[in-house]
């Protein structure tokens, strides 16, 4: 344990020992609070945009960006979800629950400065959870072979469908197994010929994981902004662009102009700083709390921040003392979720590096990320790149030091930007998009690639299935494939190679005792309904 907190001091010193990476680093948060702020720009797309253009940049300056994205998107949705109960991401739907009436309550900047804290509370706690956990988990993992790994592939993608479905987790299955399908389109390793390519060569190497992504989670966004045809809607039926920024723009005045004239000598400045500490530590029990359901919940393949953060809430509303109160404006109901969805952050990257199996949607995207710069995770990853996982721990601690000096610049010039109109934003998103796409492989079938999803997103997402499970799917079906028959092959065929290891078998009592719970639950649900018809 010593050698890894010697390693990762070690790397935090290596990258403030370069000036080129702090820029960056700082530049990427920045860039990820802004995305994370913009309603329809989430931490998934922006890293999934800038992953393509990272290709010939190294190693430690396409981190630095994709964790700064990482980590100031997460935090960045709670900007907007205060001040216009518009979340930025999903991850911070929660905040607005009380973040939102505390700002007309006229402390919206003072309920930033609390999820700022809140976040890097979180997000810290996740670092610390990286270092220590991390190299133990990637010693365990080498005692893998294949049965464990396919059924941990095969865990992630049911696990991943029953969490994240918003309707029926019967949705979440389905997208889970069309991503497995999507997997086998390639040339096969063992056989050693083409399947479901249809005699198109581009395929021989199966579908491409960052255009694909990029057509789930971009494309749906832009068509979903100008169906819409609207800007944000804070105002609905606003005559004009003028119109809706002046009512905007008063708004967001109106929020801040109690508090400008609270804090007007730098006595105030201590004293409100003095507040926003006093406030959050004073929530311990929550943070503890929040903090352990985002780093399980964050390491659950495929789960992530969005539903930390409302577990996070939940469980603290019924735990606290003042759980009535939840909802009508306390700032311990903006503290637990901020602070479970940035410590799910570690706890998605920990399975991401020592199993290959990542732990939230933006995790997913860095596996991507990882395969294009020759970076194999796994349980070797510490014998291939020795020091990576301290790399990521270091740049995720620099990034968190980044979200406070950036988080605390930004936050009133970010009013500004959040004035922007969805029929500008989005036109630039999708230019990001073909360009990220495209400068992958230089191929135009990636474009084809990326139209072809984004349609095949939309209309997934109208119809409420989640583009997670299709994504985790995609990523770990040729290793549940590959896995699979490889642990026939070496047992003659037989099935007892799944049952007969401990840890096989673990997972396969987890993933029986889920599906016959939810299956239960369902049955209950339906007798209800019709006892109540």
């Amino acid at each position: 344990m010593l050698t890894e907190l010697g390693t990762f001091f070690t790397q935090i010193l290596h990258v403030f020992s370069d000036p080129l990476l702090v820029i960056v680093l700082f530049g990427a948060t920045a860039l990820g609070l802004i995305m994370g702020a913009l309603p329809g720009l989430t931490a998934t797309m922006g890293i999934a945009l800038l992953t393509g253009l990272t290709y010939n940049v190294p190693l430690q300056y396409t981190f630095a960006i994709l964790m700064g994205i990482y980590v100031g998107g997460i935090y960045g949705g709670s900007i907007s979800a205060i001040l216009l109960n518009i979340p930025g991401t999903a991850s911070a739907a929660a905040t607005a629950l009380d973040g939102h009436k505390l700002a007309l309550e006229g402390k919206a900047e003072r309920t930033i400065k609390i999820t700022r804290l809140a976040s890097i509370i979180g997000t810290f706690l996740g670092v610390v959870a990286l270092t220590m956990i991390a190299p133990v988990m990637a010693k365990l993992a080498l005692n893998f072979t294949s049965p464990e790994f396919f059924m941990l592939a095969f865990f992630g993608v049911m696990i991943c469908g029953s969490v994240v479905s918003e309707d029926l987790t019967i949705k979440g299955w389905i997208a889970g197994i069309l991503g497995l399908l999507l997997a086998f389109v390639r040339y096969d390793d063992v056989e050693g010929i083409s399947k479901f390519t249809f005699g198109i060569s581009e395929l021989q190497s199966g579908i491409q994981v960052i255009p694909a992504m990029i057509g789930f989670y971009a494309v749906p966004e832009v068509i979903k902004a100008f169906v819409r045809n609207e800007t944000f809607s804070v105002v609905e039926n606003s005559e004009s662009d003028k119109s809706f920024l002046g009512v905007l723009f008063g708004k967001i005045f109106n929020l801040f102009r109690s508090e400008k004239k609270e804090v007007a000598t730098f006595k105030d400045v201590l004293e409100e700083e003095k507040f926003i500490f006093k406030t959050v530590f004073s929530q311990l029990r929550a943070i503890i709390q929040s903090a352990a359901i985002g780093l399980g919940l964050g390491a659950l393949p495929g789960v992530g921040e969005d539903v930390a953060a409302w577990v996070s809430y939940d469980t603290a509303r019924k735990t606290s003392k003042n759980g009535d109160k939840f909802g009508t404006g306390i700032y311990e109901g903006t503290i637990a979720p901020e602070v479970g969805n940035n410590a799910a952050i570690g706890g998605a990257i920990i399975p991401l590096l020592t199993l290959g199996i990542p732990g939230s949607p933006p995790a997913a995207v860095l596996l991507g990320a990882l395969m294009l710069h020759n970076v194999r995770p796994g349980p070797r990853i510490q014998i291939e790149n020795p020091g990576f996982i301290a790399m990521i721990a270091a740049l995720l601690f620099c990034a968190i030091i980044a979200l406070w000096i950036v988080g605390s610049i930004l936050a009133k010039p970010m009013t500004k930007v959040l004035k922007v109109p969805t029929v500008y934003l989005m036109p630039i998103i999708a230019i990001l998009s073909v360009v990220g796409g495209y400068s992958l492989s230089m191929s135009s079938f990636d474009l084809i690639t990326i139209f072809i999803f984004g349609i095949i997103g939309y209309i997934f997402d109208k119809m409420q299935y989640s583009a997670a499970p299709i994504i985790l799917g995609l990523i770990l079906g040729n290793m549940l494939d590959f896995r699979f028959r490889q642990a026939l092959i070496t047992n003659n065929g037989s099935f007892l190679i799944f049952v007969t290891r401990p840890i096989s078998l673990i997972f396969l009592v987890i993933i029986i005792f889920t599906i016959a719970k939810i299956i239960i639950k369902g049955i209950k649900e339906s007798k209800q309904e019709n006892i109540a018809g």
